[in-house]
């Protein structure tokens, strides 16, 4: 029996297809470490991030294009990861590879609910999350994650962020009492946010969600003068009325792209508060079906998915434990997940 040699096995690896990335695994330099003993194979497959969507897929592929090679008796693959950062000009944050800001056009979307949800699926597929809470008028993180009451120790000079649910989190909130309110004007929102991305112990970060305020005011400008944003997850309801708005903020960081001379690009729309589902099954469109997916298709970005409307995802955020952490199989959480896949396999498509 002929022995299987290393050549063998990344030609057969040829065949297994990336399909957001659109080329094969070994020329893309996924395939590391190819062990041969005997009829025994052993390799690692890099991934550029460990929320890929089709990890699973291309594991099976790989699987079966090297079992089917004469002389192989067992094959062993170890699923691995390592986001790729973008080179990023600045001294503010540089250990984050990526910034995903996630806006809304309004209030009352249910954005922030998405960012924790975000932050959360992301970090339980293996990445090192960071959220930041950049509504500064109405800081709602530290509640959603269940971190009320708490506040960010203080190391080197540094301002250390409070960790939840495999999330390192940053707010204004985290410094407020409870019965005060901030009265800012705009030079001030941008001068928090600088001092959340430079004076914050962040670490090493695969992703930094970032939760800015409904609208295009001062916080999202500042962000995107303040760092190279990777891209812009813009959450809407499904309402025509929703869409309208949802396509300003969408239109304003494309404006800012103009005057900032970065590019700043939108990573999809998620369309959230889709739909009921009863128990029978059926689902109920309380405020109609589809506005995410035409305003995605009107200004040609990527639809990231829906979530449906349920009580428990509201209740979640109230007590302090994303949604996406309290039903395993849930419609909602799988939706979560699906989201997540989506925005950290567009990212890679962006930076590969």
């Amino acid at each position: 029996m002929a022995q299987v040699a290393e050549a063998d096995v990344l030609q057969a690896l040829s065949a297994v297809m990336d399909p957001d990335l659109h080329r094969d695994i070994v020329s893309l330099g996924f395939v590391k470490d190819v062990r041969i003993c005997g009829g025994h194979i052993a390799f690692k497959v890099e991934l550029t991030t460990p929320a890929c969507p089709v990890k699973d897929l291309l594991r099976d592929q790989a699987h079966a294009q090297v079992a089917a090679l004469e002389g192989v008796e067992k094959v062993e693959i170890e699923m691995t990861a390592q986001v790729r950062a973008p080179e990023r000009e600045g001294p503010l944050a540089p250990g984050i590879a990526h910034v995903i800001a996630v806006a809304s056009g309004k209030g009352g979307v249910g954005k922030s609910t998405v960012a924790c949800n975000l932050a959360v699926a992301l970090a339980q597929s293996g990445a090192r999350v960071g959220l930041l809470d950049a509504d500064i008028y109405g800081p709602s993180i530290p509640m959603m994650m269940g971190t009320s009451g708490e506040q960010p120790a203080f190391e080197n000079q540094k301002i250390v962020p409070v960790e939840r649910h495999g999330v390192h989190l940053m707010s204004i909130g985290f410094f407020l009492e409870a019965d005060k309110a901030v009265v800012w004007r705009g030079p001030m929102i941008g001068k928090a946010l600088q001092q959340f991305l430079g004076d914050v112990e962040w670490g090493t970060l695969d992703y930094l969600v970032v939760d800015l305020p409904p609208g295009t005011g001062d916080a999202p400008m500042s962000l995107a003068q303040l760092m190279q944003l990777t891209g812009v997850v813009v959450v809407m309801t499904p309402q025509d009325v929703a869409r309208e708005i949802a396509n300003k903020s969408i239109l304003m960081f494309r404006q800012l792209e103009q005057s900032t001379g970065k590019p700043i690009p939108i990573l999809g729309v998620v369309e959230n508060m889709s739909g009921y589902i009863l128990p029978s099954g059926e689902e109920v469109s309380i405020f109609g079906k589809g506005g995410g997916k035409r305003a995605a298709e009107e200004l040609g970005v990527p639809f990231l998915g829906s979530v449906p409307i349920d009580p428990a995802i509201c209740e979640a955020g109230d007590i302090g434990i994303p949604a996406i952490l309290t039903a395993g199989e849930s419609v909602y959480s799988r939706a979560f997940s699906h989201i997540a896949g989506q925005v950290a396999a567009r990212i890679s498509t962006l930076t590969r």
